[in-house]
């Protein structure tokens, strides 16, 4: 078979070179269209299997959160038994206070508002079943409890100077009717000169060396020496006023240490009481 082919390939060339047959062109060839891609089709995908943890792992994770749980289960009661007993104890407490206050409580007596009736440095001597406050007003004050005068001490005021007036005078201690014969009169129980409180030193006006005659003189700023021995205490004036003798609280302790003049008012009438106040000089 292919030496036939050969020998007729080679005759149809001969009679092609010679101009007889015309060579049949072969077609080109066509290559072969590629086949269509198709769209690769998405594979499934296998679900993700869960992380797989040992029973032993799971068992302390567990075993944690109920420790945690208890303990903050524990921590709760035990704040809640805390506040109970508190408030057992604090109305235990407040019985045992009550029952204390209520069997060792005195019984309320009616007491008097002030000690004394009328401030001193009158013109006229106590008289026994006078009545310098009126009736209506007995209620309000006691009977003046007559303070047996101590011995005076080195920090008691005994000499008053006031240059404004020409005061220079001694002071004894009490205001009594007795002791203001002698000279001014110094509050028992009132501060001492230089010390914390109100001193008080009362004289009279128009009898027993008329001392604070002219008390009411006195101006702001003017000086006022009280001596203790021979340490000398320089007060200045920051007020006067007239007022009642019954007018009792401006003997009453004050927080900063000033001095408090008191004289009858006006002369020789004597119906009120005027009242010099002076501040420590510091």
């Amino acid at each position: 078979m292919l030496k036939k082919r050969e020998e007729r390939a080679q005759r149809l060339r001969r009679l092609a070179s010679e101009g007889r047959v015309v060579q049949p062109v072969e077609p080109p060839s066509v290559a072969p269209a590629p086949a269509p891609v198709q769209p690769a089709q998405p594979q499934p995908q296998e679900p993700a299997k869960p992380e797989t943890r040992g029973p032993r792992r799971l068992d302390m994770k567990r075993l944690r959160e109920q420790l945690l749980l208890a303990v903050e289960v524990l921590a709760l009661v035990g704040l809640v038994v805390i506040l109970a007993g508190t408030f057992l104890n604090l109305q235990e407490l407040n019985r045992d206070v009550v029952e204390a206050s209520g069997s060792n409580r005195p019984t309320p007596t009616a007491t008097a508002l002030i000690e004394v009736r009328v401030l001193p440095g009158g013109h006229e001597p106590p008289v026994p079943g006078r009545e310098p406050v009126p009736s209506q007003y007995q209620h309000l004050v006691s009977p003046e409890v007559q303070v047996p005068i101590p011995t005076p001490g080195p920090e008691q005021p005994t000499r008053i100077v006031i240059p404004a007036i020409n005061v220079d005078a001694r002071v004894v201690e009490g205001d009594g009717w007795e002791q203001l014969k002698k000279g001014a009169g110094h509050r028992i129980g009132s501060a001492n000169p230089g010390e914390r409180g109100n001193c008080v030193i009362s004289a009279h006006n128009d009898i027993y060396g008329e001392i604070f005659r002219d008390l009411h003189k006195l101006e702001l700023e003017d000086e006022i020496i009280v001596y203790a021995g021979a340490q000398p205490y320089r007060y200045k004036v920051v007020a006067k006023r007239i007022i009642e003798p019954t007018q009792v609280e401006v003997m009453d302790p004050t927080p900063d240490p000033i001095l408090t003049l008191i004289t009858c008012y006006p002369y020789r009438i004597d119906t009120h009481r005027i009242v010099v106040i002076a501040a420590l000089v510091q």
